[in-house]
């Protein structure tokens, strides 16, 4: 094994280099403290790896995003979204009987209990979509305790992926004040996610397939992306030996910040704010373009991806199937091809590498398909949870340690109190 070295005040220290079935190289320093006493700083944990995973491969100088080994690109053209989630979830594609009893547990578990309508009541009509999720999903240990068989675990991770769409969807009818409506046992996932969106109880309602499939692809592309906040959050909470609600509330929770999965809401809050200042999406372009102004372009560029998104890519061509099939005549949309279209022929942002990102794409779609900005987010998180379960599932199977990160203490010294009247 080959072994890198470090030197603090004159002492050497031999650490083991471990190297990823794809030739990413990592510097273990799980003994460094024991050794040498010191620790090692990286705010944001960016040059840290916190796990050792053979879930999802990413490298972000050729644009390449794989699951389990297969191209992100054939899994949105050929696969769909229930057959993905096994993937991530078992390590392998399912076999047809495998897919056939899954698609068959998740429409038996895709009703919610009864009582918890009572908890939809309590929140009031304008409570964000993402904290009625988050606490729903928590609310399911109640129901479904965790047990120390591992057959428990396979059964809540059914239950989580059945029920997320029916939780999200009746938190949006809540929102708008329609009653909610029941899954159907004869759709498949998303066309049912659709149907309990959309339909009312006084009108008939065929999800579109072109929708059908846009969802699908939408949803794989967001199903994992490595080690990103919300899933390291889910892995940390887990460590603690959380039950498994828990830990995929948190990480809803943690989703639910604009600099991760509120990023395509902030593209359309963007495009409408370029609306209400008239439309003049060029005097917004060389806003962007001034560093001595505080605007920037939202949905433009990638921190991991340095070339190019391989997920935008493959929405670029969905968003111009499913514009054309609805036909939408939107002023935001219009803002929106224009911004894409300087974006991919300006020197300035070509140069700098700020393409339109998979945050900019998914946020027309979902306008384009009726979904409102404010559940943007939670269909983010009806996407990633099978890579948060995964995940989940994965650090339970490795029997790791807890988390416990440490730090670097910059505060006062040691003190002597004085009473408030000395003071």
């Amino acid at each position: 094994m080959s072994s890198a070295s470090l030197s603090l005040d004159g002492n050497n220290f031999e650490l083991p280099v471990i190297t990823g079935s794809e030739g990413e190289v990592g510097v273990d320093i799980g003994k460094l403290r024991a050794q040498s006493g010191a620790i090692t700083v990286d705010p944001g944990f960016t040059s840290t790896g916190a796990c050792e995973s053979a879930i999802t491969f990413i490298d972000g100088e050729k644009g390449i995003l794989r699951y389990r080994g297969y191209p992100i690109e054939q899994l949105a053209e050929e696969s769909d979204f229930v057959e993905v989630a096994w993937l991530l979830l078992y390590g392998e594609l399912p076999t047809a009987e495998q897919l056939k009893v899954f698609r068959a547990k998740l429409t038996y578990h895709s009703m919610i209990h009864e009582d918890m309508k009572k908890f939809f009541e309590g929140f009031p009509n304008n409570a964000h979509p993402m904290a009625i999720l988050s606490a729903m999903v928590c609310s399911l240990s109640t129901y479904y305790p965790e047990s120390e068989y591992e057959e428990t675990h396979d059964d809540n991770i059914v239950r989580l992926i059945a029920k997320v769409r029916t939780l999200a969807t009746y938190a949006y009818k809540k929102s708008i004040g329609q009653p909610m409506i029941y899954p159907q046992n004869g759709l498949p996932y998303c066309a049912n996610f659709l149907h309990m969106m959309f339909a009312v109880p006084t009108e008939e309602y065929t999800p579109n397939p072109v929708l059908v499939k846009a969802l699908n692809a939408l949803l794989i592309l967001h199903a994992d992306h490595e080690q990103n906040c919300s899933t390291s959050t889910v892995r940390m909470v887990g460590s603690s030996r959380a039950n498994i609600f828990a830990s995929i509330s948190a990480g809803i929770s943690a989703l639910w910040g604009p600099l991760h999965g509120g990023a395509n809401q902030a593209v359309l809050e963007m495009l409408q704010m370029i609306q209400d200042d008239g439309g003049d999406y060029k005097k917004w372009v060389q806003k962007a373009k001034d560093k001595d102004d505080g605007f920037r372009l939202m949905g433009f560029g990638h921190r991991v991806y340095k070339n190019f998104d391989p997920r935008a890519t493959i929405l670029r061509k969905m968003s111009d199937e499913v514009l054309a099939e609805l036909g939408v005549n939107d002023p935001l949309l219009e803002i929106a091809k224009n911004l894409e279209q300087v974006a991919l022929e300006d020197e300035y942002f070509v140069s700098r590498k700020l393409y339109p990102n998979v945050d900019f794409y998914s946020g027309i779609l979902y306008r384009a398909m009726g979904i409102p900005t404010n559940m943007f987010t939670v269909m983010f998180s009806i996407g990633r949870l099978p890579g948060w379960l995964a995940h989940w599932k994965e650090l339970r199977d490795s029997d790791s340690r807890i988390y416990r990160p440490r730090q670097i203490y910059t505060g006062a010294q040691a003190r002597d109190y004085t009473p408030v009247g000395a003071r």
